[in-house]
């Protein structure tokens, strides 16, 4: 062989490795060339759907889509200022979370961080239960009366003959009921 089929060979290789490439990158560039714009209308829908998944950081309790802060505001402009711009909703929501930390995600992650929140709910309901099983499979004690002493027993004796003794007449309002004197 000589050196310039050799040469030739490796430039036809690089030359078709080249196009290959090129026609690789066109698919790419191509997409977004054509890709049509957003309409307000899915902006506005995708817009909601990224806003109820982010905390107002005013309000606490409330995703920004339902929040009526200015912070919220300016948090939902962002937002469809990221979704035109050609951000997806998980893209937008990155944004927010690298802009404003875990606490705008109205479902934190799981993380190191946020275990105590996951798992603290859960450790209360088993402590109480744990509590709860021990006290009633504890054993009850029944009270027993203490006996009289004798100068209780002389008084009960007094009042339950004094109760047995005593006469009792017809109610006259009320022939059922009878009445003690």
């Amino acid at each position: 062989m000589s050196v310039k089929s050799v040469f030739c060979k490796s430039l036809f290789c690089r030359s078709l490795g080249l196009i290959f490439v090129g026609l690789f990158m066109s698919l790419f560039i191509s997409n977004a060339a054509f890709a049509q714009p957003l309409t307000e209308i899915e902006v506005e829908a995708r817009a909601h759907e990224v806003g109820r998944a982010l905390r107002c950081v005013v309000c606490q309790n409330q995703s920004i889509d339902e929040s009526d802060a200015d912070l919220a505001q300016d948090m939902r402009k962002l937002v469809r200022f990221r979704i035109r711009q050609g951000d997806s909703n998980a893209q937008v929501i990155a944004y927010m979370q690298s802009r404003y930390g875990d606490f705008v995600l109205l479902k934190p992650p799981m993380q190191k961080n946020t275990y105590f929140l996951w798992f603290a709910p859960i450790g209360l309901l088993l402590a109480f239960l744990i509590w709860y099983v021990f006290r009633t499979r504890r054993t009850t004690t029944q009270l027993q009366p203490l006996p009289l002493s004798n100068s209780e027993m002389v008084q009960f004796e007094k009042i339950a003959n004094t109760q047995k003794t005593k006469p009792v007449k017809p109610n006259p309002e009320n022939p059922n009921k009878e009445t003690d004197t």
